[in-house]
């Protein structure tokens, strides 16, 4: 019979058999091999199911994350769930072994029109041409849904009743972002002047966009060629 598994076939989570130690070490691999194996963030509620009653799941992340230090890789809370990451500096050697980008690199104007959405959500295609100074088109909206980073929310209550834009859940999984209390604070970054829902931003070398890719993981403006005026 394999270990913790009961005679009917029923994964046995108690594993009351198991010294305390062993017990902990087999509810590491479990969890560890789930988050693994996932595509997708693994949620609180499906780790659950392959340990005990008495585990900590945080307390295992901790300490598998431990066990993780040194390694290229990570667990990080992404999504209300826990996902395998690589470290950031590794990112040069993946491409090189895999050979291209694992990746869409979003363009700045993107990255922008997705940062208003983030912050502002749910957020109308005119709110965010009047908030970023020029005209959000629809293929940039297409875009973004396409990468599945937005998707149509409630209609605004304005004339037309046009679909206002929110992100997903993909969003934060993407970006690494836990919630959307991962965003910088909006308030800091208006405070410095660098954004204002009434101060149109401007699109070229404005600290916002630094801000943004910074955070995002995108390449600055420094790495990467300049882009043909859209």
């Amino acid at each position: 019979m394999g270990r913790g598994r009961k005679s009917s076939g029923e994964l046995d989570r108690e594993l009351e058999d198991l010294p305390a130690p062993a017990r902990w070490r087999e509810w590491m691999g479990r969890v560890e091999a789930a988050i693994f194996a996932a595509a997708e963030p693994v949620k609180r509620e499906n780790l659950a199911r392959v340990v005990g009653r008495s585990c900590n799941l945080d307390l295992i992340i901790d300490d598998i994350r431990d066990e993780l230090r040194g390694r290229p890789y990570e667990i990080v809370s992404v999504a209300c769930g826990w996902s395998f990451r690589t470290k950031l500096g590794f990112g040069d050697a993946i491409r090189t072994a895999l050979g291209g980008p694992q990746r869409t690199e979003l363009s700045r104007s993107n990255a922008l029109i997705l940062m208003a959405i983030g912050y502002f959500q749910p957020i109308t295609r005119g709110e965010l041409s009047q908030f970023l100074g020029r005209e959000v088109s629809r293929d940039a909206i297409a875009s973004l849904r396409g990468e599945g980073l937005i998707t149509a929310g409630p209609r605004s209550p304005t004339p037309g009743a046009p679909y206002a834009y929110v992100t997903t859940p993909a969003f934060l999984s993407h970006f690494g972002f836990e919630s959307l209390r991962d965003l910088p604070d909006i308030e800091k970054l208006e405070d410095a002047g660098l954004i204002g829902r009434t101060s149109p931003a401007r699109l070229d070398g404005d600290a916002l966009a630094s801000e943004l890719r910074g955070v995002l993981g995108l390449k600055t403006d420094e790495d990467q060629p300049e882009e043909d005026a859209a």
